[in-house]
Formats: C-alpha cells, sequence, structure tokens
C-alpha cells in the first residue's frame, strides 16, 4: 500500500492561527473539519517546496519565515497511511484568496480546541504550543475514532 507525503502549515498571526474550514470539495475525508492549509507532494518535491507551493494555492499567500516543527504519521483503517510534514510560520507577503477547498478563517489560538477538529489534531496542537523542538507524532485511527497515540520529541 502506498502512503501519502502531506505538507501543513499553520500560519500565525497576532495569537491566531489561519485555520481551513473544509467544506467545499467532495469525497474530503476531512470535510467539515478544520485544518491548516497543506496538501499532497508533487514528484520530486521536497518537503518545503511542497509546502510553499500548497500555501501559495490555497491562500494566495507567499511564505517568507517558516519552521518544520514536526512528522506526523496518520495510520488509518479506512484512509491508508500518510506522513505529514508540519510546519508553521510567522512571516508572509501578499494578498489572501478564496480558496477552493473551504473557508480561510484566522482563529484565536486559545478558541482552536472547540472548532470541529481530529482528535489526534488537538495532539500536535499542543505540542506546537509547548515545545519549539522537532517531534514525531504517530496517530492510529479507527473510523474516525483516535485509538493510539505516540510521540518522540528531539531536542
Amino acid at each position: 500500500m502506498n502512503a501519502k507525503l502531506t505538507t501543513l502549515c499553520y500560519i500565525e498571526k497576532e495569537e491566531s492561527y489561519l485555520m481551513l474550514h473544509r467544506v467545499k470539495k467532495v469525497n474530503d475525508e476531512n470535510h467539515d473539519k478544520w485544518i491548516g492549509v497543506g496538501g499532497k507532494f508533487e514528484y520530486g518535491e521536497s518537503p518545503e517546496e511542497c509546502l510553499l507551493r500548497e500555501v501559495k494555492e490555497e491562500t494566495g499567500l507567499t511564505l517568507k519565515k517558516y519552521q518544520f516543527r514536526g512528522l506526523v504519521t496518520f495510520v488509518s483503517n479506512e484512509w491508508g497511511t500518510e506522513y505529514m510534514h508540519l510546519f508553521t510560520a510567522t512571516e508572509y507577503e501578499g494578498e489572501m484568496n478564496e480558496c477552493e477547498e473551504g473557508e480561510l478563517v484566522w482563529v484565536p489560538k486559545k478558541e482552536i480546541e472547540n472548532l470541529n477538529l481530529w482528535e489526534g489534531d488537538k495532539v500536535f496542537f499542543r505540542l506546537l504550543d509547548e515545545t519549539r523542538e522537532f517531534f514525531s507524532l504517530k496517530l492510529r485511527y479507527e473510523g474516525e475514532e483516535l485509538v493510539e497515540t505516540e510521540v518522540k520529541i528531539y531536542d
């Protein structure tokens, strides 16, 4: 079985993250969930190239300062395996455009957990908040239920 390689970025501004409410795509495993921006690698792309391309496509913004924060391994009995390269960004330029996949909204960090998130996303939000070190996180799902979590922090 082939694993998916993806990037995901949380762009920060004034104690808020730019969140994407996934409501526009058909057959979307993230339908009605709130996530960051990013997507699948194209052939030959590095994580950074994928990140910059996907952020530009989904938001219209060009990242100027970003950090690779962690590798998240999703294992699902329904969706297979995905290796997500997790970034945060603090500087960007350009004008935000409308996203074909959903609504882009600046959400205060303290309100993120009130959104309709995957349970595992709450784990990496805590890690993003608690540590500046690189981490590896494995999340195993059965359907939409998170059944296993493993964390390794590299300092």
